[in-house]
């Protein structure tokens, strides 16, 4: 005899209104048909206030545009807080994510942050002329290859892109897993070049916008040097738009409330300062 069942949300979680994001393909600049969810200020009642953000979620081959509860249901959560702000947030499944068959899985061969990244452009793009997103209002946030290919965003596509939030991100392929890389992008010694044009520490002169990095210090999957490199990197160059927050206590996988809290109030300030329509720093 099966026992009985038990709940263990709270009745604010309850009773919020959770909403299925509506689920759009747009095109990409080669053609290709790439999967999102957006997120609109109305589905909560709330006035558009100019500004888009792209979710880029992690892992590469992940897929999360899916109808239940993905591995990302905190950046779900968030991009609720943010459409409920009046910021429409789309949600994109990438190339290189998971369950589109073997043409989008190796579109990223030998050069991550080329066609993945070329989608997250695409989705802004498509954010500008869909929803009336304003040319220099769109804001990009991702976690570990998120975070990696928020950056790549940031260096490569300024004109693009007015801020990003990355989040325990790759800054060098050559100093990640080799179990995961090689498999990509071959052995660093053999092709020096597929590892040069893949991470974004060789192109952070390019950065424009605003940027703010988040690190945990106990991370073992993306060590934090991986984000101290960046930071020298940057102070060299004699950029001054960026911020770093570490975490000392927290992993590759945050697990304490006050560090979820504290990582996503910044992105959160993060764009209130840059993006919305009259936002100081957003001109």
């Amino acid at each position: 005899m099966r026992g009985p069942f038990t709940e263990s949300t709270t009745a604010a979680f309850r009773s919020y209104a959770w909403v299925v994001p509506e689920e759009v393909t747009f095109e990409a600049s080669d053609g290709a048909r790439v999967r999102a969810h957006v997120f609109k200020p109305s589905d909560f009642g709330a006035r558009s206030n100019g500004a888009g953000v792209v979710f880029i979620h992690g892992a590469g081959y992940l897929q999360n545009v899916i109808d239940w509860w993905g591995y990302y249901y905190r950046e779900y959560m968030f991009n609720h807080f943010l459409a409920s702000r009046g910021y429409t947030v789309l949600n994109v499944d990438f190339r290189g994510s998971a369950g589109y068959g073997r043409e989008c899985r190796t579109a990223i061969y030998k050069h991550m942050g080329g066609r993945d990244l070329g989608d997250i452009i695409d989705g802004a793009t498509y954010l500008k002329k869909e929803y009336g997103i304003g040319e220099n209002q769109v804001g990009v946030y991702g976690g570990s290859y998120g975070g990696f290919l928020a950056l790549m965003a940031l260096f490569k596509n300024p004109e693009d892109i007015r801020a990003g939030a990355a989040l325990r991100s790759v800054t060098d392929w050559a100093q990640y897993n080799h179990w995961y890389t090689s498999r990509i992008l071959g052995v660093p010694t053999e092709d020096d070049e597929a590892y040069r044009r893949s991470s974004p520490i060789y192109f952070a002169e390019g950065l424009e916008g605003d940027l703010l990095m988040l690190h945990g210090l106990r991370d073992t999957n993306v060590l934090a040097a991986d984000v101290l490199r960046l930071s020298q990197r940057l102070i060299e160059l004699g950029k001054e738009n960026w911020e770093l927050a570490l975490h000392p206590v927290e992993a590759h996988g945050y697990r304490r409330a006050a560090s979820w809290t504290d990582q996503m109030t910044r992105v959160f300030k993060l764009f209130e300062r840059t993006l919305p329509e009259g936002a100081p720093d957003g001109e």
